[in-house]
């Protein structure tokens, strides 16, 4: 078709196929989030997911994901909706990110949507869709579009939504007019700092994703023993530094109704139920949502953490009954850790009997860690 397309057309274009926000920003490689990413790098930030030198160099130069790409059409979609009643007493807490099926499905049909409007008014293909997919450092770009500025939380907040905000990119070999940066900060805020268990963000706009409880949940190792306590009943990433931050509060239920929880159980689902859940009811469950790329195991040690952290004794018999037949040693050991946590009579007598018969090393550590918990000291017994 060869038609003119300009920045008011894709603006256009994007919101009419669901995008809450767009903003454009040149393709010119980002020197300065280059060196911020390989700082944290450096610091170990992010060593959970083991990036590198070569994934900021990517990451930075849209070329390296098309050739000849001159601009980055960034997108937002406000993702914030009410949560539902919470009527269980014995419930995890999910991400509100999560509630519903997995967004990256979602936002990479409207970017592809989008993206096969900008080509075919091109008269060819100038387009490639990233959601997530490929190296992109999205913030940055969507920074220096003018579509947000980054927190001390470290996440985008968008003029009028606030963090709660999906991202997707087209990189294009199209020449928009770029927006430009807005001039907003956080001031002299720090409510998501001050809040954040971990002690995760340090409050020059930079975080520690190893202590952050995002991470901490989505790991497919073992939780480090002193993060335990800290995660409370988060079962899958956490909204703490968000919740507070006043233009996310501002906004906090600004979003499509396709991201809302189908039901209760899915922003706060049975703790016991989730300990106890298999590879079955997991697929049918989870597949499809964001939680559902790693796998039961990983949702049922959490599980067993927040039930640790929930002391309450009427969880100690689902414990004990994973402690003994959970087909993965990491869960056992976690759920050792929550009945040593718990520490009634029952539980401590159930770290006893598996004390004997459990096989794994790692398991057994953490049993025997649990019982010298409550094992009476030498000037105690005199």
């Amino acid at each position: 078709m060869n038609a003119t397309i300009d920045r008011e057309f894709v603006v256009r274009t994007s919101l009419e196929a669901g995008a809450s926000a767009v903003a454009v920003s040149a393709a010119l490689p980002d020197k300065a989030a280059d060196a911020q990413m390989r700082a944290a790098f450096a610091r170990g930030d992010f060593a959970t997911w083991k990036y590198d030198a070569a994934y900021a160099a990517t990451a930075t130069r849209p070329e390296a994901l098309l050739e000849g790409a001159r601009s980055v059409i960034c997108l937002a979609f406000a993702y914030a909706n009410p949560a539902p009643k919470r009527t269980d007493p014995l419930a995890g807490r999910v991400s509100n990110y999560a509630w519903s099926s997995d967004y990256h499905r979602g936002v990479r049909r409207i970017l592809e949507k989008v993206a096969r409007a900008l080509d075919t008014r091109a008269g060819g293909p100038v387009t490639r869709v990233v959601c997530d997919t490929a190296p992109l450092a999205e913030r940055a770009f969507a920074e220096r579009a003018g579509l947000g500025w980054i927190g001390k939380h470290t996440n985008l907040i968008v003029p009028g939504q606030g963090s709660f905000v999906f991202l997707g990119e087209i990189v294009t070999t199209l020449e928009l007019e770029p927006g430009a940066p807005l001039k907003k900060s956080c001031g002299s805020c720090t409510r998501c700092i001050a809040v954040c268990p971990t002690g995760a963000l340090r409050g020059d706009y930079t975080i520690d994703a190893t202590r952050c409880i995002s991470d901490l949940t989505q790991r497919t190792g073992a939780i480090p023993p002193a993060m335990r306590p800290l995660l409370g009943d988060w079962i899958w990433g956490c909204d703490l530094c968000q919740d507070v931050c006043p233009p996310t509060r501002l906004a906090h239920t600004a979003g499509a109704s396709a991201f809302a929880a189908s039901d209760a159980a899915a922003a706060f689902p049975n703790l016991v139920k989730l300990l106890e859940l298999r590879s079955g009811e997991f697929k049918r469950r989870y597949a499809r949502s964001a939680m559902g790329w790693r796998g039961a195991a990983v949702l049922r040690r959490n599980a067993a953490v927040a039930l640790g952290n929930a002391l309450d004794r009427s969880a100690v018999p689902a414990l004990e009954r994973a402690l003994a037949n959970d087909p993965h040693a990491m869960v056992r050991g976690h759920v050792a850790w929550a009945l040593g946590r718990i520490g009634s009579p029952r539980a401590l007598a159930a770290l006893q009997t598996r004390r004997g018969e459990e096989g794994d090393a790692e398991a057994s550590f953490e049993i025997e860690l649990a019982l010298r918990a409550w094992k009476p000291s030498p000037a105690a017994r005199r």
